[in-house]
């Protein structure tokens, strides 16, 4: 049975429902980076008996990590036809606080790590509040935003290191190794895991995943089968606040210290990732699942160019085709569904 805020509004309970999802089956979003994924798998392997090993794919998976952290709350955002440029200045100043406070404030571990995702939703939270209630573009809110929460940052850490002897266990827990083999990974493989179940699951079984994707499919048909539009975008600008936090903690992890150079272009690598992904940058259609496929393929691409001894550059002309044609897909699938 339809939800009751959407009955009587046939095309606003369509809009309702997830256009992709972690469903049993694969969508056609994301059926189209599985194959990129396992095509570029295949060529690397033929090129050269070092890709497909342990190492290197245990090098592959922990380079994800944080990107992969980032495209999650990037999703969000995107799926309700917005996009978030401060994602990685978020990021890069919930690391800084969290590490500052627990090695030169004497603050323990736990509410050190507390104050710093908290400190990730309020800057996810003010994101929302600029564009909900002041009716401000995103790309221009989040524009202006990347430049405050990097200067922030910055201030804040005096533009120094924090290394990671200097900082409590939990906050470098998530770089502790786990030997499966041949194949390493770290913790913080295993929490970006639990965030992409948890925020899959959301979106694919909650009212609050299918108003996501009512937003980002159609506001105005939204806000007239009775969505609270605003509360919706909100919501989604300070659970990617969350999100952001967390992946400042994976980010201490991965890099063994706390940076304020952490993950500068984290902006750009996690729009990359959600477009590779099949993400629909006009909203409505995508899912997490992609944004880890996509995720994985430019890290696959970078490490496989890189092994068969390709010029870096020629990455960078790769994820760029791969960008483009993920758009044009994009755009031809909504013309034939148009």
């Amino acid at each position: 049975m339809p939800d009751t805020i959407t009955q009587g509004i046939p095309e606003a309970s369509a809009a309702a429902q997830p256009r992709s999802s972690l469903r049993p089956g694969l969508s056609l979003t994301t059926l189209g980076p599985l194959v990129a994924l396992l095509i570029a798998g295949v060529f690397f392997t033929t090129q050269s008996d070092r890709f497909l090993t342990g190492p290197n794919l245990s090098l592959v998976v922990q380079q994800v990590m944080v990107v992969g952290t980032l495209g999650i709350a990037q999703t969000l955002v995107i799926l309700t036809a917005g996009i978030d440029l401060s994602v990685g200045a978020i990021a890069i100043l919930s690391t800084m606080v969290m590490a500052t406070v627990a090695s030169e404030n004497g603050v323990p571990a736990v509410p050190a790590l507390v104050i710093g995702v908290l400190l990730g939703m309020a800057a996810g939270a003010l994101n929302g509040l600029l564009v909900t209630r002041l009716n401000l573009p995103p790309f221009i809110v989040t524009l202006g935003t990347l430049s405050i929460f990097t200067a922030i940052a910055l201030l804040y850490s005096g533009g120094s290191s924090i290394q990671g002897g200097d900082l409590p266990e939990l906050l470098t827990w998530t770089g502790t190794a786990i030997s499966l083999g041949a194949f390493d990974i770290t913790t913080g493989v295993l929490v970006v895991l639990a965030i992409y179940l948890v925020v899959g699951f959301a979106l694919s079984q909650t009212s609050w995943g299918r108003h996501v994707y009512a937003v980002g499919d159609d506001a105005e048909a939204s806000r007239l089968a009775g969505i609270r539009v605003s509360r919706v975008l909100f919501s989604v600008y300070a659970v990617a606040g969350v999100i952001y936090g967390l992946a400042g903690w994976v980010l201490i992890g991965r890099a063994g210290s706390a940076t304020p150079n952490g993950i500068t272009d984290g902006n750009l690598q996690s729009i990359t990732a959600v477009v590779i992904g099949g993400t629909s940058l006009f909203g409505g259609r995508g899912g997490v699942l992609g944004t880890l496929l996509g995720a994985l393929i430019v890290q696959v691409f970078a490490s496989g160019l890189s092994i068969i001894g390709v010029d870096d550059q020629y990455r960078l002309f790769a994820v760029g085709v791969l960008v483009i044609l993920a758009v044009s897909v994009d755009q031809w699938i909504r013309k034939v569904k148009a």
